[in-house]
């Protein structure tokens, strides 16, 4: 019954990890920045609304994994 989800859950699962790592990479960036002597306000910025967008795909990807429970 589940099996035929199985391949696609494997995909949405490694695209997952691939984003929580992305998420991760640019919040470290955007630490680095805003520690140096200087920061560059602006990029701070986008990167913080890629970091936002990055972690709205997380929470759809999620969703899609979550089974439904129906009670």
């Amino acid at each position: 019954m589940n099996d035929q989800d199985d391949p696609s859950d494997e995909v949405l699962q490694a695209r997952l990890a691939e984003l929580r790592q992305d998420h991760a990479d640019l919040d470290a960036a955007v630490q680095a920045i805003a520690l140096s002597p200087l920061p560059d306000m602006l990029l701070i910025g986008r990167l913080k609304r890629k970091k936002l967008a990055l972690k709205d795909e997380i929470v759809r990807i999620e969703d899609q994994l979550t089974p439904d429970i129906i009670a």
